[in-house]
C-alpha cells in the first residue's frame, strides 16, 4: 500500500479546487466567492461589517489586513446591497440574483459532494471542526 498523504495535503487541495471551481461558475454571474459569501450572511437580514468580517473571516487574508468592506463596494455599486444606519442589507435586486446564484451554488456543492454520504459529509465536517478546534480556533 503506498504512503498515505497527509491531512494537509487533502486540505491545500480540496481548498484550492473549490476555490477554482466556484471561480469558473459562480464569476460568470458577475461575483467573486467572498462576495457570493457576503450575499449568503447577508440574505439573513441587517448586518454590520464587523459581523460580517467575523463571518467569513476564515476566507479573509491573513498576511495583509483585509475586511469585508473592500468586497462590499461592487456589490452596493451594483444595487444589490445598500449601506444603512442599521448596517449593510440587501435590496431587493440583491435578493433577487441571490435566489438565482443559490441555485448555481447549490448545484455545484452536488457536484463536490457526489458520491459521498450524508454521514460520511456530516463525519467529515466533525472531524474538520474538531481538529480547527484542536488547533485553537473558537467562535
Amino acid at each position: 500500500m503506498a504512503d498515505q498523504r497527509p491531512i494537509g495535503f487533502w486540505l491545500k487541495l480540496v481548498d484550492r479546487m473549490i476555490d477554482e471551481q466556484f471561480a469558473a461558475t459562480i464569476e460568470e454571474h458577475g461575483v467573486t466567492r467572498r462576495q457570493w459569501q457576503l450575499l449568503n450572511v447577508l440574505s439573513n437580514g441587517v448586518t454590520s461589517v464587523e459581523q460580517l468580517d467575523a463571518s467569513i473571516a476564515p476566507f479573509l487574508a491573513t498576511d495583509v489586513p483585509e475586511s469585508a468592506a473592500e468586497h462590499l463596494s461592487e456589490l452596493i455599486d451594483s444595487g444589490w446591497v445598500d449601506d444603512t444606519a442599521a448596517g449593510y442589507e440587501l435590496t431587493e435586486r440583491g435578493m433577487v440574483a441571490f435566489t438565482r446564484l443559490s441555485e448555481v451554488v447549490q448545484a455545484n456543492r452536488e457536484r463536490a459532494t457526489d458520491g459521498v454520504s450524508r454521514q460520511e459529509y456530516d463525519a467529515t465536517l466533525a472531524t474538520l471542526e474538531r481538529v480547527a478546534r484542536n488547533l485553537g480556533w473558537s467562535e
